[in-house]
């Protein structure tokens, strides 16, 4: 992995806060002209270190506004039945994230709901159809006090 530089991590840091900045906004921001801020940012895009733009969407105004974290046990600990595992949990549209964890769980998902009723009907007919699971254990949030999927640059 090569090393970047200083003009690299603010190119970065500016575009995790605000992907939707122009070029033209980056070149003075970092204090360059546009035709080398571009080619940067396709470099950066192109090495990896931006791996896509997105939009950051409000869950309770579309009506998602339950978030639930739901620890997993798999059955049984073999490549096949986690391979398996995240092929079906890739389908399910409201779980946002899935991160294989350690500890007394095997999967962490984060998940969208539109009130417990939905939780409800996703966890006995969606998840309850993934043979591979084990066992869940869900957590509710209450409040969200933080949410950024910028990463602090040093």
């Amino acid at each position: 992995m090569e090393e970047l530089d200083e003009t690299d991590r603010r190119l970065l840091k500016s575009l995790g806060a605000n992907s939707n900045v122009t070029i033209k906004e980056l070149a003075a921001q970092v204090k360059l002209s546009a035709t080398p801020v571009f080619e940067r940012v396709k470099k950066l895009e192109t090495s990896g270190y931006i791996k896509r733009y997105i939009a950051l969407l409000d869950a309770e105004k579309l009506n998602y506004g339950l978030i639930i974290f739901c620890n997993i046990k798999l059955k049984q600990h073999e490549r096949s039945i986690g391979h398996d595992f995240v092929n079906d949990i890739m389908g399910l549209s409201e779980v946002v994230e899935c991160y294989n964890i350690s500890g007394d769980y095997d999967f962490l998902l984060k998940v969208y709901a539109k009130d417990m009723k939905h939780y409800q009907d996703f966890v006995f007919n969606k998840l309850g159809s993934v043979k591979s699971i084990g066992s869940t254990h869900s957590t509710f949030v209450m409040r969200e006090n933080k949410n950024t999927y910028n990463i602090h640059l040093l």
